[in-house]
């Protein structure tokens, strides 16, 4: 039933947002170059790696290559708005991630979890989550994580609607979107695991 609702939104929404992803891609093309999407591997369902989309928001890595400086207006408005997540709808279509789940985060994180994180992995990663919409990039990583395994422990339909409200209420808000003082979230660099 989730995937047959995964695809019926997805597919509705891409054609509603299709005009306006165009319009994005062609101010991403002539203000920043290419390539237009931003693609890199994640960890989906059971850790198995899929290739995640996103609207490029940033430069090419120069100089010393900080995120703060390789931002674009255009990109801090695309993530303002979360117009960046758009093509992670084709991700859903795919079958790769579905609209509400964790988030999708580094292959390089994968062996640094707790037994309780990895639990995150037993679903499909989404485009918005229980963490995206009690904090987002505002919380610590543990934060997350909790937030993430309790997601896992206790999904059900009337959840995922009540997380798909919500997002577009934080969207709308544009809460959550920088950690801090920083444009994207500090490597997770591990939990010590209490025994």
């Amino acid at each position: 039933m989730k995937r047959v609702l995964d695809l019926v939104i997805s597919l509705t929404l891409l054609t509603v947002f299709l005009p306006i992803m165009v319009v994005v891609a062609i101010m991403i093309r002539v203000n920043i170059g290419a390539p237009i999407l931003f693609k890199q591997q994640r960890p989906g369902l059971h850790g198995k790696p899929f290739h995640l989309y996103k609207f490029r928001t940033m430069l090419n890595s120069q100089g010393d290559g900080s995120d703060q400086l390789r931002l674009t207006n255009l990109g801090r408005f695309l993530r303002k708005y979360s117009l960046d997540e758009l093509p992670q709808l084709i991700n859903v279509v795919k079958g790769e991630m579905s609209l509400v789940g964790p988030r999708p985060l580094l292959m390089e994180y994968l062996s640094l979890y707790t037994k309780d994180q990895r639990s995150r992995h037993t679903v499909k990663p989404g485009i918005t989550g229980w963490a995206q919409i009690n904090g987002r990039n505002a919380i610590e990583w543990e934060e997350k994580f909790k937030l993430d395994t309790w997601y896992v422990k206790n999904q059900s339909h009337i959840l995922d609607c009540k997380i798909l409200m919500l997002t577009i209420i934080k969207v709308l808000k544009r809460e959550g979107i920088s950690h801090q003082d920083s444009v994207t979230m500090k490597k997770f660099s591990g939990t010590k695991e209490v025994l």
